[in-house]
């Protein structure tokens, strides 16, 4: 709720507000979005190598207040925001922002990221670590945790598209930033209060460490051969790994150059000899980074609803009856909505109706999900475009070309690709997060879910490098251009369309990624625990021994 309480309106603010273009607005949104985003990964960090994930969130919590109390400050004092332009003044000429209080609003933004960097990794992360992968029961419940833990965040979100939206829009800005403020600091208390109930775990060390070990060590002995048994490696024994709470993981083929890493020369330094647990960790590890790679270009189409959609419902008819007007920025929460039902719909009746064909527990396979949250997207920016271009073409048979003039459209017309961005999400992001939680070394899942937070994080930083190459393009010799701070003779349809053609050729590679991607598979023994590969499923067995059958979670 806090953070949507900032980021959902934000570009009302800078636009209104600070004065900005429509360029630098959505630049400094999607910078600073993807700064929030990408910071998870110092979070997750700091957690699995000194604080763990519980102090690492309390004292990010805390962290994440300053800032919000500072933002609510700076809207608040009339010394710390520029004047309000007057009416019939161009708006080149409204008086900017000065270098102090840009320097006092950007600061408590980026205190925020900070904040959020410390939080994102590990709420997420220490709610997984509470359900037991040695029950059954509680095994079972866990796949359909990150369903349920997302829908909790859409409320929060649901208030903020709304409520705060309209306080924002209609009564002030300090009220509508105070409010988030308060919701933060109880939630802090709340979160604080169940410390007793929570089961906790240490941090097992720097993951970052240990995997540039396996790539040093195999590195100084690139000259030997692997032996042909296996066997032969370095290893613990099961007894060792049992005894430190920990998982050992079975040798695989993927990635043969870093099993020199455990070829024994006699030299014990960490740096010069790994255990095949270790190289496979990191081997796991390095298998999530093609699925990352080609998960960023998705992200960037998130930075659009928050900038250039809500630019779009500002020159719109915005009437709704004959006393109310409806926000741009509100409509954001039937994205949510959609999502609320998607996730209900899709964890209740899709995955129950599936599995009994694919005998999957999770119904389809996560990769699977991501890829219908991919095409969704390219669905999504193709009705933005052909939604775009009606307005354009309402726009100059009214000869309404104006900065502030209103286009005779109700903002609705906007809603389709709203309420589909919420079905898409469903699939998308929830997916991307189980993934790479469920994909990562059982040592370094806070890493893991850093990882899907920093492909929206890097999806931000090339929205901006996209959205400024695309308006000094088009702009070079002569040209009108595509994106203007009057987007009433500006081509966002021509941006969406190509914007549509990227998503189109990462979509191809993604599909190629996730053909040859070879899924984790955790098998229980007498002896203790023992991680192998499948390519084939993503589901979970368990084996008490050899002789019985499996028993599917």
């Amino acid at each position: 709720m806090a953070y949507y309480g900032i980021s959902t309106n934000l570009v009302v603010y800078l636009t209104n507000k600070f004065h900005q273009g429509t360029v630098e607005a959505s630049n400094n949104i999607s910078n600073w979005g993807g700064s929030v985003w990408i910071m998870p990964l110092a979070g997750a960090y700091v957690a699995d190598t000194y604080l763990g994930r519980y102090w690492t969130f309390v004292f990010a919590s805390c962290i994440y207040l300053v800032g919000m109390c500072l933002l609510t400050l700076s809207v608040s004092l009339p010394s710390l925001r520029p004047p309000n332009c007057d009416v019939g003044v161009k708006f080149q000429n409204c008086p900017k922002a000065s270098p102090l209080q840009k320097g006092i609003f950007f600061f408590a933004l980026y205190i925020i990221v900070l904040g959020t960097g410390g939080t994102k990794p590990n709420i997420s992360t220490m709610g997984a670590d509470q359900f037991d992968d040695f029950d059954p029961r509680e095994k079972s419940h866990k796949l359909s945790f990150f369903n349920w833990w997302y829908f909790t965040i859409l409320i929060g979100v649901l208030f903020s598209t709304t409520l705060f939206v309209y306080i924002q829009d209609n009564i002030g800005w300090t009220l509508g930033y105070g409010l988030p403020t308060i919701g933060l600091a109880f939630s802090i208390f709340v979160f604080l209060l169940g410390t007793p109930l929570y089961r906790h775990k240490l941090p097992p060390g720097s993951p970052i460490t240990r995997m540039l070990q396996v790539f040093v060590a195999a590195m100084r002995k690139w000259k030997l051969r692997v032996p042909e048994d296996t066997k032969e490696l370095h290893e613990l024994s099961m007894e060792e790994y049992a005894c430190n709470g920990r998982i050992r993981i079975a040798h695989t083929s993927f990635l043969s150059f870093l099993d020199k890493a455990a070829i024994k020369t006699g030299q014990n330094s960490s740096w010069m000899l790994c255990t095949v647990t270790q190289i496979e960790e990191t081997k796991q590890m390095s298998k999530l980074i093609p699925v990352l790679i080609f998960s960023i270009i998705p992200c960037t189409f998130g930075m659009h609803i928050g900038t250039l959609f809500i630019k779009q419902g500002m020159t719109l008819d915005k009437r709704m009856g004959p006393h109310f007007n409806v926000s741009p920025a509100s409509l954001s929460a039937f994205t949510i909505i959609f999502m609320m039902i998607g996730i209900v719909v899709y964890d209740c009746v899709f995955v129950p109706v599936i599995r009994r064909y694919t005998k999957n527990p999770r119904g389809i396979t996560i990769l699977q999900r991501i890829e219908i949250g991919l095409v969704l997207n390219i669905v999504i920016l193709v009705i933005a475009c052909l939604v775009e271009r009606k307005r354009l073409n309402v726009a100059r048979e009214n000869n309404l070309l104006g900065l502030h003039d209103t286009i005779p459209l109700t903002i609705f017309i906007l809603l389709p690709q709203y309420a589909l961005s919420g079905i898409s999400d469903n699939f998308l992001e929830i997916a991307m997060m189980e993934f790479f939680y469920d994909q990562a070394p059982e040592n370094m899942k806070s890493l893991g879910t850093a990882c899907s937070t920093a492909t929206y994080g890097l999806g931000g930083f090339l929205s901006t490098f996209i959205l400024s190459a695309v308006a000094d393009i088009t702009q070079r010799h002569g040209r009108s251009g595509w994106i203007l701070d009057n987007i009433n003779v500006s081509h966002l349809d021509y941006y969406y369309a190509f914007v549509a053609a990227l998503n189109i050729l990462n979509f191809l590679g993604f599909v190629v990624v996730a053909k040859f991607f070879v899924y984790n598979d955790v098998k229980l023994s007498k002896s203790g625990l023992e991680m192998h590969a499948t390519s084939s499923q993503d589901n979970i067995k368990f084996r008490q021994n050899t002789s019985q059958p499996d028993v599917k979670s």
